[in-house]
This record gives structure tokens, sequence and C-alpha cells, in this order.
């Protein structure tokens, strides 16, 4: 007889996939991507080996399925969803400078460890190859609705501008800031959507 999604045993499989991926997560916080070995999320989930390769047939599944877990847990698909629906461009602009400022931080431990290891480890840069995707995209559809609208202001272009909004995603940068500054979220959204808006709107024919 099959299992369905009711039957208690994908329950408990579903909760000890999480648990795997907390564990990735906190050890990444905690002691960087050096420390992440298959048996060092067994021990920091309260599981066997055999039960995290029941789950992941190696670390770099385990890594690859990193990413969704964290946006999930983090609220991703919320938070964009403002950008993706906002009535204008420069209203999606200011949303995107909310969600930076919202998300952003919340990841910076995880991002941080990737980065230090990212050139010389596999799993780390196919890690970092989906957060860059994943951050073009919406740095992409900010600056095709700027355009669309006739609000992106010269000498940018599309692609110009997606680049300089998807440069400005730096940990290096909210670090300094938030830490090193001492800004306030509130503070770096407020003060991001005064230089994206200074930077990137045109005010020629502005409804």
């Amino acid at each position: 007889m099959s299992k369905t999604i009711d039957d208690p045993r994908n329950a408990r499989s579903q909760r000890t996939r999480e648990a795997l991926l907390a564990a990735t997560r906190a050890i990444l916080e905690a002691d960087g991507f050096e420390a992440l070995t298959m048996t060092a999320v067994a021990e920091r989930a309260g599981v066997t080996r055999r039960a995290v390769y029941l789950h992941f047939n190696s670390r770099s599944e385990l890594v690859s399925a990193l990413f969704g877990y964290i946006a999930e847990q983090e609220g991703l698909a919320e938070s964009v969803a403002s950008v993706q629906h906002a009535p204008d461009a420069v209203s999606a602009l200011r949303a995107w400078a909310r969600h930076l400022a919202g998300y952003h931080p919340r990841v910076m431990l995880v991002d941080r460890a990737i980065q230090r290891v990212e050139h010389a480890d596999a799993d780390a840069a196919r890690h970092r190859e989906t957060v860059n995707e994943a951050q073009l995209v919406g740095c992409r559809r900010v600056a095709e609705s700027l355009a669309a609208e006739g609000r992106l202001a010269p000498p940018w272009t599309v692609a110009t501008a997606t680049d300089m909004l998807w440069g400005l995603i730096a940990t290096d940068l909210f670090e300094r800031l938030l830490t090193g500054r001492e800004w306030s979220r509130q503070q770096l959204e407020e003060r991001l959507l005064v230089l994206f808006e200074a930077t990137f709107v045109s005010h020629d024919g502005a409804r």
C-alpha cells in the first residue's frame, strides 16, 4: 500500500528533513562552511548518519536544498511579492528596498560562510550561483519595470541598472552599515530608498 500525504511516516520524514536543513544552517552560521560534513549534520540534528543519507545522498544535495529551506523559513516569497505586485515601477523600487533591508540581514551569516569558501568549494559555489540568479531576477524585474514606464534615469539601461542593483546586495555593505555604523534596519531601508530613487528614477515627465 502506498503512503499518502497524510501518512504519519511522511510527516516524520518531513520533520527529519527540516531538522537536517536546520542543522546545516546552524553549522554554517556558527562554525562556517568548512565544518559542514554529513557527520556534523547528523550530530547537530540528533540523528544517525544513515538518517542523513536517507534524505540526502551527498553534501551537494544537502547544500542544494538549503536555499529553498532558508527562503521558506525567512519568507522570501512573501517578501518579494510586494515587488511583483507593486502598482507602478517606483513603488516596486521602494518595495525592493524594503525587501533588502528586511530579508538580507537575516541570511547574512549563511552568506558570509558561503563567501569565505565559494572559490575553493564546488558545493558552496553552486549555492552562490543559485542565490545570485534569484537576486538578479528581482533586480531585473525592477529595472524592466522602470524602463517600461519611462522612469529609468539615463544613462542607465535595463542591463546596467540590473547589474548595479545586484552589486549593491553585498554582505560587506550591509554589515558595515548595520554593525559598523549601527544603523537600524528601518534606517537602512529609508536610506537605500533615497539612494535608489536618486540614482535610478527619472523625474522627467513623471506623473
